[in-house]
């Protein structure tokens, strides 16, 4: 650990400020899914499927902006890049708050979008400034762990915002938590890039950086990985509120079996923290792909047997099992993508998270408009991305000790 490090944070503290900040993104999607319907009929939005647009959007705008934070980070500081991040979050949540027309919300959304990719690209840049190897995929998957409460939290937040008011008191939710965050990190955090190292911000500079990260085969193979992984992801997170409601006829209870299923995404995370320093990110990764494979070809199976139907307890045990292999590769990837790049973390964390999650957006916009009321798309797109995410990152694992 730096000297910066132990002048600024204990580091259960800079974990927990991490994860509030990066868990911005996961409280503007989830704490949103219980409102989804509520929203459509404020709207009059007859195609359920377009409701799907309030994650999509979303994604879209965090794909664009970690172009930006990224480089604005290497040549102004971390901490003013993640300013910039939370005051616009701060201002699209106000524009879907007040939204007098779809379009206007959708607009709000991909804006917030555009706010929470600054976090989230800056804060991987502020532990690849302190950490390396297997002790930042160790730190990024204690991160994760403490991360993923929130989205275990936020259908029911969101549940209980609607019970007691409305959803556009959810927006101003969002509001008053990223006021918290920026407080927080403002007197806490301090700077851990230092100004003789800081790049000049211009376009000839972004895109060296932009190049040397897309030649480096590691990076490259392991950030297209990720971006099939998270976008098997993004395709249940569009259309869980329609799955659990359409198959499972749950509606009020949707917060708590969403929440046991993002549980099992922290759990994984938290286990990986201690793996990871034993038996290294490339092999638990390999793994983690090679059953969230299995698993999913092995469901589909039983769908086909069964009629394409599944007892409820089985589709939590199967979905848990999977999202398990999800939380093992979420911390992995990442590190292994942005290890060899140190030198330009921050350009190197955006075009990394800014591909991943381009690639995400959209596998996951396609497969969730295949969704037809059945359990096939979700767990036939499991099997296959997971395949391709296995393909993609073949030769780089063959090579690779971390």
């Amino acid at each position: 650990m730096s000297s910066d490090q132990k002048k600024n944070l204990p580091l259960g503290e800079f974990v927990a400020l991490l994860a509030l900040l990066m868990s911005l993104i996961a409280l503007a999607i989830d704490a949103v899914l219980p409102a989804m319907t509520a929203i459509g009929e404020s709207y009059q939005i007859e195609n359920s499927n377009d409701l799907q647009l309030l994650v999509g959007v979303l994604f879209a705008g965090l794909a664009i902006g970690q172009i930006i934070y990224g480089p604005l980070s290497d040549s102004y500081g971390r901490k003013p890049a993640i300013y910039l991040g939370l005051i616009t979050f701060f201002i699209g949540s106000l524009i879907s708050a007040l939204a007098e027309s779809y379009e206007t919300m959708l607009i709000g959304r991909f804006i917030q979008g555009l706010g929470t990719s600054g976090p989230k690209v800056v804060a991987v840049a502020l532990v690849r400034d302190q950490f390396e190897g297997r002790a930042m995929a160790r730190i990024m998957s204690f991160v994760m762990a403490v991360f993923i409460i929130m989205p275990a939290l936020a259908p029911s937040i969101g549940a209980a915002i609607l019970y007691l008011s409305s959803w556009h008191d959810i927006f101003y939710a969002f509001m008053l938590l990223s006021t918290i965050a920026f407080a927080w990190f403002a007197i806490r955090q301090q700077e851990t890039l230092a100004p003789e190292k800081r790049l000049p911000f211009d376009l000839r500079t972004i895109i060296r950086g932009t190049k040397e990260t897309l030649a480096h085969s590691v990076a490259r193979s392991y950030t297209l990985a990720s971006g099939l992984i998270f976008g098997a992801f993004v395709s249940y997170l569009s259309t869980s509120q329609l799955l659990f409601r359409d198959i499972f006829q749950i509606e009020a209870m949707f917060p708590f079996y969403f929440a046991a299923l993002a549980l099992s995404v922290g759990m994984a995370s938290l286990i990986n923290g201690r793996l990871v320093m034993k038996y290294g990110m490339s092999l638990l990764a390999t793994r983690a792909m090679q059953a969230m494979a299995g698993l999913s070809a092995m469901v589909v199976a039983l769908l086909l047997i069964n009629g394409g139907e599944l007892p409820l307890i089985v589709f939590m045990l199967a979905s848990a099992l999977i999202f398990g292999c999800i939380g093992l590769l979420f911390g992995n990837m990442n590190a292994l993508a942005i290890e060899p790049l140190g030198h330009i973390a921050g350009v190197a964390s955006s075009v990394i998270g800014a591909l991943s999650t381009l690639v995400s957006v959209v596998f996951g916009g396609l497969i969730g408009q295949l969704y037809n009321q059945t359990l096939y798309p979700m767990f036939v797109s499991f099997a296959l991305l997971a395949l391709g995410a296995l393909l993609v990152s073949r030769q780089v694992r063959l090579n690779q000790p971390v």
